[in-house]
């Protein structure tokens, strides 16, 4: 997608401050964080939101889940973390390339919104 901002990032078009990366994912930390910890982990390929996952994107859906994982315990978030997936506008989606919200270090209330 030429104009999306995720894939200018993977392209490194436009910096980034990166916490992980590997051929099919990059993990960097939110522009405009709203926790202490906000980290966005993206699938390299252009996937809009979820309900554009196909059969093919599926394996790197579960290494995108090891991913976030491995970025918690690097970071030390043992005492906990919230994973946000946004999909379409009316959820809050801004981007509209598929990625998920890391967030930790603050108190969290449920339910979100």
């Amino acid at each position: 997608m030429r104009d999306c901002l995720f894939c200018k990032i993977v392209k490194k078009e436009i910096k980034a401050d990166i916490v992980y990366e590997d051929d099919e994912i990059i993990g960097f930390n939110d522009i405009n964080p709203q926790a202490p910890v906000h980290i966005l982990v993206v699938p390299k390929k252009h996937i809009e939101d979820l309900t554009k996952i196909e059969k093919d994107d599926v394996r790197v859906m579960g290494r995108i889940m090891e991913v976030i994982k491995d970025i918690a315990k690097e970071k030390h978030l043992e005492s906990g973390f919230r994973v946000v997936v946004n999909t379409k506008e009316s959820a809050g989606q801004s981007v509209f390339h598929l990625h998920f919200h890391i967030l930790s270090q603050r108190r969290f209330h449920w339910p979100p919104g």
